[in-house]
């Protein structure tokens, strides 16, 4: 069964990708997904500060690029070739939130659907 809330996410990248298409900043993105997301309704914050924890001490640097409805963590790319490290940084980002669902969405592809990766714990 297809999970709702990352078809609904897909279609607003889709529709951002159908616009602007490939080559812009990942930051013009981020801003025209998170207008996306809002005119759908869909609630999301954006560069949410992650805290990973070491013995008793909380090691500050990561930042979520979207969490949306607090279930999915989206991290927004626009790379003509995705890097793998790309993925661990997803599963990183999955583990220190205890998060199960991530998308790595690569707006620098002709066609997004090529762009995108699911990622799941």
């Amino acid at each position: 069964m297809p999970d709702e809330l990352t078809h609904a996410i897909l279609g607003s990248a889709i529709e951002v990708h159908r616009i602007l298409g490939p080559g812009l900043l990942e930051s013009i993105y981020e801003e025209a997904l998170c207008e996306e997301l809002g005119q759908r309704g869909i609630p999301f914050r954006r560069q949410v500060a992650v805290d990973v924890w070491y013995k008793d001490q909380v090691i500050k640097g990561q930042r979520l690029d979207l969490l949306v409805n607090e279930e999915v963590i989206v991290e927004i790319k626009s790379l003509s070739v995705m890097p793998e490290y790309v993925t661990a940084q997803a599963l990183s980002y999955l583990k220190a939130t205890g998060l199960k669902r991530a998308l790595i969405i690569n707006f620098g592809q002709k066609t997004l659907i090529k762009g995108v990766r699911r990622i799941s714990l």
